[in-house]
């Protein structure tokens, strides 16, 4: 009998994903209760604000209130894995920033997800790029600057970032590996905790997402030195890319982007997608993730599962060159 009830309860737990394809496909009402967003970073930061302005959009397309839940700490790893091991019925949802699914990989020796089998991309929401600020624009008026204070200390000077294989982190290890200098970096619970050391100055620099610092620079209370991007942004103008400004090859965009359970649903997947490209098409959406210095990426699960793939690849490379040991 207990060898009956074991068979019974692994063969319910197979066919649970086809049961959820085939109830939906027979007409069942999709979203029909809230729907749970994890984002695994503080609440005050450019993903969670993300988040909140994007699916509040789709919660009018949809019907249904979509709930922002911050799950933050150890560089994802607390509420990345909650959504990884959620149903796959399309009531748990992730916005993540790229690095806890592509750098993570690489920094940490194991992860308590898969990055790449444990969800289902649907579509990225923007991308940011990465801007480098200094509270002490007297010590550090530009790049150049920066450059010869590191090359006289190496090790010396501290920046800061939202912790271990974060973008702030991946640019950091971008900016020291190509200009062959050595940083110290000191890593942080979330992009807000991270800005406001630099804003006290505790920290020397942060290689910070735009949307993050953008605030500070317009105030004057940091100071812009070179965006990490092939161009200009209309939103800093006078800001210099890091080709203008002496350190070539640094291009790095934070993009952020939505997924789901393995094994969700496509036509669920496919619902969510039309939401959510319709809430980046809003004309009201774009102006204020634009005025942000963020610009909107709408685009298909394949294309978000390549970005994921090729970028694993790429910042493995990035941290190998940088002689990294993975924690």
């Amino acid at each position: 009998m207990q060898r009956r009830s074991l068979m019974s309860t692994l063969a319910c737990a197979l066919l649970a994903p086809a049961a959820a394809t085939t109830a939906f496909a027979q007409g069942a009402v999709y979203p029909d209760r809230p729907i749970k967003v994890i984002v695994a970073l503080p609440a005050g930061g450019s993903a969670d604000m993300i988040a909140r302005v994007v699916t509040q959009k789709m919660a009018a397309e949809l019907g249904q209130p979509f709930v922002v839940d911050n799950k933050a700490g150890a560089s994802g790893q607390i509420g990345t894995p909650l959504v990884s091991r959620a149903a796959p019925d399309g009531y748990t949802l992730m916005v993540s920033p790229a690095s806890f699914l592509t750098t993570n990989k690489s920094i940490f020796k194991t992860l308590p997800y898969d990055p790449e089998a444990d969800f289902v991309p649907i579509t990225k929401f923007v991308n940011q790029p990465m801007v480098l600020v200094v509270k002490d624009k007297q010590k550090f008026p530009t790049v150049a600057a920066v450059l010869a204070a590191a090359k006289a200390a190496p090790g010396k000077l501290t920046y800061a970032s939202s912790g271990d294989g974060s973008p702030q982190h991946l640019a950091g290890l971008m900016f020291t590996t190509r200009t062959k200098t050595d940083l110290l970096h000191v890593p942080y619970k979330g992009g807000a905790p991270a800005i406001n050391d630099a804003l006290a100055g505790t920290v020397d620099m942060l290689f910070a997402v735009l949307p993050e610092a953008l605030p500070h620079i317009q105030s004057g209370k940091l100071h812009a030195l070179g965006l990490m991007a092939a161009q200009r942004t209309a939103t800093l103008p006078q800001t210099p890319t890091m080709a203008e400004a002496g350190a070539p090859e640094m291009n790095l965009s934070a993009w952020v982007g939505l997924l789901a359970p393995a094994k969700t649903p496509q036509p669920i997947i496919d619902r969510l997608q039309r939401a959510a490209h319709a809430a980046l098409a809003d004309a009201d959406i774009k102006a204020k993730l634009a005025a942000s210095g963020m610009e909107v990426a709408p685009g298909t699960s394949q294309q978000l599962k390549d970005a994921i793939t090729q970028e694993i690849k790429v910042h493995a490379e990035l941290v190998k060159a940088a002689g990294l040991v993975p924690q």
